[in-house]
C-alpha cells in the first residue's frame, strides 16, 4: 500500500526520446507525451506532499511557512524583482523551512515560488524569434538551472538506482507491472472518458498511437526511484521497488515493437 504513488511517474527525458524513436516528426502523440508526463509529474508531487509526510504534520507551522514564502514571493514581484537569486534564496528558503518542520518533504520548496516569478507568457527564445531578447525572471531561471539538474539528475539516478539485480520479488512485479501494463490501461480509459464528457482528441491521434504513447509513458525510472525512496525505509522492500522502477524500462523495447506492429 505505500507504494501506489509510484506508478503516477513518467521519466519526461527518456519516454520523450522513446516518443521520437517511434513517431514521425510533428506527430500529435508527442506532445500530449509531453503535456501527460508533466501532469503526473506534477499529480505526484501533490500526492508525495498529501499521503507521504516526513513526520507528523504540523499545520501551522505548514501554513504560517509557505504563506510566508508566498507573501515574500508576491511582494519581490509586486516591486519589480527580477533577479531569481533573491526568489531562491528568500521565499525559496521560507518554503522549504516551512516544509521540513511542518512535516513534508522539502523537496517541494521551489512549487509554489516559481508561478510567482515574473514570467512571459510565452518562450519566444524557444521558437527561435529574437533569440537577443531579454528573458523574464522564470525564463532565466529555467536557462540557468537547465545544465545543473541534468548533472543531479544523471547523479540521483546512479546513486539511488544502486540495487542487486537479485533484488526481485513481489514488490518489483507489482511496480513493474503498474507502470508497463497499467499505464496505458489507464491514459486509454482516461482519454475515453474524457470524449465521453466532451472533450476530444487532437487531429491525428487515433487510439493505435494513443496506446503506443501510453505504453512510452510507462517509463518511471528517476520520478520513479524518487517516490520509491520516499515511501520504504531501507530494506528488501525498497529493493524490490526500485527493481520494478528500473525494469519501466522495458516499456521502451515493447512501445517500439508495438508501434512497428501497429504501422504508427
Amino acid at each position: 500500500m505505500r507504494g501506489w504513488a509510484i506508478p503516477c511517474a513518467t521519466d519526461i527525458a527518456f519516454s520523450y526520446l522513446v516518443a521520437r524513436l517511434i513517431f514521425r516528426r510533428g506527430h500529435p502523440a508527442i506532445p500530449f507525451l509531453l503535456l501527460l508526463a508533466i501532469a503526473d509529474d506534477v499529480l505526484g508531487l501533490i500526492v508525495l506532499a498529501v499521503f507521504y509526510p516526513q513526520g507528523e504534520v504540523q499545520f501551522p507551522v505548514l501554513i504560517g511557512g509557505l504563506g510566508s514564502a508566498c507573501l515574500a514571493a508576491w511582494l519581490l514581484r509586486g516591486f519589480g524583482t527580477e533577479n531569481f537569486w533573491l526568489y531562491v534564496l528568500g521565499p525559496g528558503l521560507l518554503s522549504w523551512l516551512g516544509l521540513y518542520f511542518g512535516g513534508i518533504h522539502p523537496a517541494l520548496a521551489l512549487v509554489p515560488i516559481v508561478p510567482l516569478m515574473p514570467h512571459d507568457r510565452f518562450d519566444l527564445k524557444r521558437f527561435g524569434s529574437r533569440p537577443s531578447i531579454r528573458l523574464a525572471t522564470m525564463q532565466q531561471f529555467e536557462e540557468w538551472w537547465r545544465v545543473p539538474v541534468q548533472t543531479i539528475l544523471l547523479a540521483f539516478g546512479l546513486v539511488n538506482a544502486g540495487v542487486p539485480f537479485t533484488s526481485v520479488g513481489p514488490v518489483t512485479a507489482a511496480v513493474a507491472f503498474a507502470l508497463v501494463i497499467g499505464k496505458p490501461i489507464g491514459v486509454t480509459a482516461a482519454t475515453v472518458m474524457g470524449e465521453l464528457l466532451g472533450l476530444r482528441r487532437a487531429t491525428g491521434l487515433n487510439y493505435p498511437a494513443l496506446i503506443v504513447m501510453g505504453v512510452t509513458a510507462g517509463i518511471g525510472f528517476t520520478v520513479a526511484l524518487f517516490f520509491t525512496t520516499a515511501g520504504f525505509p531501507p530494506g528488501t522492500v525498497l529493493d524490490e521497488a526500485k527493481m520494478g522502477a528500473l525494469l519501466s524500462f522495458l516499456a521502451a523495447p515493447a512501445a517500439i515493437l508495438l508501434g512497428r506492429a501497429l504501422k504508427i
